[in-house]
């Protein structure tokens, strides 16, 4: 009896052990990935870099009124129980206003309310507008343990509420911060606004949309202005960079950091899309010219709705010509 008793107490140690232990795994964070237990502040260095050239996006390239360049970049140091802006879900107001008009305001008491009310928030950091499609600009930015995630948007101008971004990048690998970080850029959709081409007017998204990337299929309409059937993929619209400063690298300039300087033009050969040329429909048939009794002709015409680019598919024949029999003759 007493070694039966020994079993059953034994067995209910053992199972109230499995039961704690379950329950604090189950309370822990999901993923060691997303802890940081790097004991000090981290700062970095972070350049954007616009690859927005017409070689590499050719299609209805913005020349003038205004020509093609990016506004100032806004971001945010910040924990997970943040979030600046996330794709397939919506908008907020202040990344609407920032991605249709390149306003900030909104957008900025959105980030102070959300470091005021659940502390989510460590820093915000901005870099100057680039007045060119390719360039640079570049800032710095400081990350803590608790706040290791960056986020940041810059608005591609002339455009409906489309920009480029990143959405909670970790610098933090463990017990360490990553010395550099490199990530091409793709364009998104804000879902606001409904335009097709960079120069749309503005023209509200009802009911709001989520925010979606825009890819050389989709939107599926040949008159979007990232449209290139051809394409397996978009080439980079723009690139950022993240390089941690060391700490003897403090207070020094830009160029010991090896950073290009602001707004440098620069000519991106990495990439050239073939744009072919895009004709509209004919026209209908012209009157029949000619001698009564004899065979005359009649034409149609089209016209270029868009030029070929990088040795693209050249346009056809504009105007055809066939055989008709005069008419109202005598």
């Amino acid at each position: 009896m007493e070694n039966l008793m020994f079993v059953y107490c034994s067995c209910k140690v053992i199972w109230t052990l499995l039961v704690t232990i379950l329950g604090y795994t189950s309370s822990l964070p999901v993923g060691d990935d997303s802890i940081c237990t790097a004991e000090e502040v981290a700062k970095y260095s972070i350049i954007f870099t616009g690859k927005w050239s017409q070689t590499a996006f050719p299609k209805q390239y913005p020349l003038y009124r205004p020509p093609a360049q990016w506004s100032s970049l806004l971001g945010v140091t910040h924990s997970s129980d943040y979030s600046m802006w996330k794709k397939n879900e919506y908008a907020s107001n202040g990344v609407r206003d920032f991605a249709e008009k390149g306003e900030a305001w909104v957008l900025m008491k959105e980030i102070e309310e959300a470091g005021e009310k659940i502390q989510s928030v460590h820093g915000i950091f901005s870099a100057p507008a680039i007045a060119s499609g390719t360039g640079y600009t570049s800032t710095e930015l400081e990350v803590h343990p608790r706040h290791h995630l960056v986020s940041f948007v810059v608005r591609i101008v002339p455009s409906p509420d489309w920009f480029v971004g990143i959405d909670s990048l970790n610098l933090c690998e463990g017990d360490h911060w990553m010395e550099e970080v490199s990530v091409d850029l793709f364009p998104y959709d804000a879902g606001t606004d409904s335009g097709f081409t960079f120069s749309s007017p503005n023209f509200a998204t009802i009911p709001q949309d989520t925010v979606t990337e825009i890819t050389c299929s989709s939107p599926s309409h040949p008159a979007n202005s990232f449209y290139y059937p051809k394409l397996k993929i978009l080439p980079p619209i723009a690139q950022v960079k993240l390089v941690k400063i060391k700490k003897h690298q403090l207070g020094l300039p830009s160029p010991y950091l090896d950073i290009p300087p602001k707004s440098n033009e620069i000519i991106d050969s990495d990439s050239e899309t073939p744009l072919d040329c895009e004709v509209s429909q004919w026209s209908s048939w012209g009157l029949c010219r000619g001698q009564c009794r004899k065979t005359g002709t009649k034409i149609r015409t089209r016209f270029v709705l868009l030029h070929p680019a990088n040795n693209g598919m050249p346009c056809p024949n504009l105007d055809e010509e066939t055989g008709c029999e005069p008419e109202n003759c005598v």
